[in-house]
């Protein structure tokens, strides 16, 4: 049981059977890893045909949102403009109002004065 050369042939035998070992368990490793490979593959493939046009259907989305904030900035704006030429028409329809109101208070004083200046003659 001394002899070097019969140890020597003992390692080889459980180094060779270690190894075969590793490459039977390996084996399934490798073959899952092909899998993934090929999965990675078509994911990629499919992600180079759908995301540019889905990137490019944002990018129309962004332009359209900036174009529909815009339009309704106008609007808005518009709207201000109407509100405002509203809101002087009616201080003007006011202004006329009291207009009216005084012009027809001095008339009906002129009115008033004549018809006593009239029963006055009398």
């Amino acid at each position: 049981m001394t002899d070097p050369l019969m140890w020597l042939e003992v390692s080889a035998i459980f180094v060779s059977l270690g190894v075969m070992s590793l490459l039977i368990a390996a084996i399934p490793v490798l073959y899952e890893l092909a899998n993934a490979t090929r999965s990675a593959e078509k994911l990629f493939d499919t992600l180079n045909r759908e995301l540019p046009p889905t990137l490019e259907a944002i990018r129309l989305t962004g332009s359209e949102l900036t174009e529909l904030k815009d339009d309704l900035s106008e609007g808005v704006q518009s709207a201000g403009r109407v509100v405002q030429q509203v809101d002087q028409g009616v201080t003007v329809i006011k202004q006329q109002a009291n207009q009216i109101q005084a012009t027809t208070r001095g008339s009906i004083a002129g009115l008033k004065a004549a018809w006593k200046v009239l029963r006055g003659k009398k």
